[in-house]
Parts: C-alpha cells; structure tokens; sequence
C-alpha cells in the first residue's frame, strides 16, 4: 500500500510542477506583452502597428504556445482532482480558478479583440479599436495568471512538506 500511496503522490508531485511550469510560461508570455511587446507598437504609426500586431496573432497561434496556454488550465483542472482531500488543496483551487479567468480574458475579450483587427481594413480604426482593450484586458490576464502562479508554488511547496511528513516513519511503528 506504501508503494502504491507513493507513485500516487509521485504523480501528484509532477502533475502539480508542471501546471506550475506551464502557467508560469503563460503568465511570463503576458507579462512581456505587457513590458515589452506592446510598447514597442506603440511608437510607430497606425500602419506600423496594426502590421506588426497582425503579424505577432499569426506566429502566436502555434503548438508550442497552445501546449502551455490549454496545458496550464488542463494540468492545474488534473492536479486539483487528485489533491482532493488534501490538506493543501485550496491553493491548486485558487490556482486553478485564477488561471481559468486568465483563459476566459483571452477566450472572451483578446481574441476577440485580434480577429476585429485582422478583419478591419482601415488601420487607424483597427488600431483605435484594438490597442486600448487589448493592452486594458492583457494586463488583467497577467495579473491572474501571475496569481495562478503563485497559488500552484505555494501549493508546490505544501505538497513536498506534505509529502516528506508522509513518508516519515511514525514513533509509534519505529516503538513496536
């Protein structure tokens, strides 16, 4: 039984880091929008812009984006399951929960916001349109799956303790 409750706690462990790992690779993809990315559009002109924003929608849309962006709500929905009845399992919930919302921005408002521009032919008003929503919705994005982040880490972190206190042998059996 002790092997079996170990492989499941194995599993659980690795599980539960890589819903870490990939939310935390969506949550820095966010955060450099945020930085990096966006500003940098920003100083050039209308044309410029919706060139290049255009551009970024078409080469994001990839497997190696999808697999983080859909791995991360799959992996922490998976890791919340098997940590039910576990003392630390409100932070994979919030974990959970947080990076949901983050994955319903995108879905509800982002992407949106990315098809109105690829399918708007004046620039100004595809970008007058597009920017300050999408920079606005971005930013909200970030902020949860930033928190997702942590939730899962702390989780992590709860799990190991949990885990190590688990496998310790008790003073009761070591007495008898």
């Amino acid at each position: 039984m002790a092997e079996n409750r170990t492989a499941n706690g194995t599993a659980t462990g690795w599980v539960l880091g890589a819903a870490t790992v990939a939310t935390g690779l969506i949550a820095g993809a966010f955060y450099v929008f945020a930085c990096a990315v966006m500003p940098g559009p920003a100083r050039s002109d209308d044309r410029v812009f919706v060139e290049v924003m255009r551009n970024i929608n078409d080469v994001i849309q990839n497997p190696v984006f999808f697999l983080s962006f859909m791995g991360a709500l799959v992996l922490s929905a998976v890791s919340a399951w098997q940590v039910r009845g576990r003392p630390y399992r409100g932070w994979v919930w919030a974990g959970l929960t947080a990076y949901a919302l983050a994955f319903l921005v995108t879905v509800a408002f982002n992407i949106p916001l990315n098809d109105g521009l690829a399918r708007t032919a004046d620039v100004g008003v595809a970008r007058e349109r597009f920017e300050g929503a999408w920079v606005g919705w971005n930013v909200v994005r970030a902020v949860l799956s930033t928190v997702a982040v942590g939730c899962l880490g702390r989780a992590l972190v709860l799990y190991g303790a949990f885990e190590r206190r688990s496998a310790e042998p008790s003073r009761s059996r070591l007495a008898s």
